[in-house]
């Protein structure tokens, strides 16, 4: 029997927003959608702070993942993905924002302030994704082989850059199997790491209801298969070989296309553009009936990184890599409950 998972906030219709409601009563409405953004292992770490018509978005560094983020760079991307919703939700309920990274040079977890405005000049190249946001799933299935077309791609592309983060589409087998590569020895690096098992299987731990990656989940019983004997203290070895790398360059050949993001910075501000560049991207490809998944392994092992921005011919520091495609239905991740998040 699966256990059940608060799934509900997928479920918001903005028939709920009343419509004579004001400025504050729409900001906070909007949060709503801000907190469908992805984040790593669906820890969910922001907060946000609401007094009155502006709020302070923060990092809660108590979802960390100490391992496998060690500078808080994904936890920071998070963050600037569900900004990103935050942006697109207030523009599709007809306020405009002023947004000052990093106010407070004492506290860097407030990483945004933002002011709602009564009136907005309208940001075209994001009107129409409102609608995508509760479309947005994570698939970790194959995807249908079917190429993108290069017009859609070429929409990444500029999604990606008009957040002020460098992309490439990576479409060539060449290329392709070497990533695979890049991926498959990354993986048996962070596997044969106790620490990173353990931190793992803590975030897809089968009583968890409301945050990290349901282990019934498609593509996340296998993670569990290397991730939780080393927690039940049944440690073996594993082969990575045949198991998961494996598994990971089946992905690889089952999506037609990559997609790596970048910055020329490597800083927070920095990870929050590549976040706010992320969400663009997915809500793009949302929009076109196609989802995504991750295959940021590469970025994650600093010995690799460079070897992976060499081979994506990114002329940037790698932030995030995906697989797109058009893959099967798959249910959305959890969310935290409002009152959690937001004070």
């Amino acid at each position: 029997m699966q256990p059940s998972t608060d799934i509900a906030a997928w479920e918001i219709n903005e028939d709920r927003l009343p419509p004579l409601g004001g400025i504050e009563a729409r900001l906070r409405f909007s949060l709503q959608y801000a907190v469908l953004a992805p984040s790593s292992h669906n820890t969910q770490p922001w907060h946000f702070i609401v007094d009155g018509t502006s709020l302070m978005l923060c990092a809660d560094r108590t979802r960390a993942l100490p391992v496998v983020d060690p500078y808080d760079r994904e936890l920071i991307m998070s963050c600037g993905a569900a900004l990103f919703n935050l942006r697109v939700a207030l523009q599709h309920f007809g306020l405009g924002y002023a947004i000052t990274l990093f106010p407070a040079s004492a506290d860097p977890d407030v990483l945004a302030q933002v002011h709602a405005l009564p009136t907005y000049a309208g940001d075209a190249g994001i009107a129409g994704l409102f609608g995508s946001i509760t479309k947005r799933v994570t698939t970790r299935e194959r995807f249908d082989i079917q190429p993108i077309p290069l017009d859609i791609q070429e929409q990444f592309v500029r999604a990606a850059e008009a957040e002020g983060a460098d992309a490439v589409c990576i479409d060539g087998a060449p290329a392709r199997e070497r990533i695979a590569e890049l991926v498959a020895e990354a993986d048996y690096l962070q596997f044969h790491d106790p620490r990173f098992r353990r931190e793992l299987a803590s975030w897809i731990h089968p009583r968890r209801s409301n945050d990290g990656m349901p282990a019934y989940s498609a593509g996340v019983s296998a993670l569990l298969d290397f991730a939780v004997p080393l927690v039940s203290s049944a440690i073996r070895t594993f082969d990575l070989g045949g198991g998961l790398a494996a598994a990971h360059r089946r992905l690889l050949e089952g999506s037609p296309l990559l997609f790596c993001i970048g910055t020329r910075a490597d800083d927070p501000a920095a990870w929050i553009a590549a976040g706010q560049a992320l969400e663009r991207v997915l809500l793009t490809a949302a929009r076109h009936g196609l989802t995504a998944s991750y295959l940021n392994q590469p970025v994650e092992v600093d010995s690799l990184r460079d070897d992976l921005r060499k081979e994506a011919g990114l002329d940037a520091q790698p932030q995030l890599l995906l697989r797109i495609g058009r893959g099967p239905q798959a249910a959305h991740s959890p969310r935290r409950a409002m009152n959690e998040v937001v004070s």
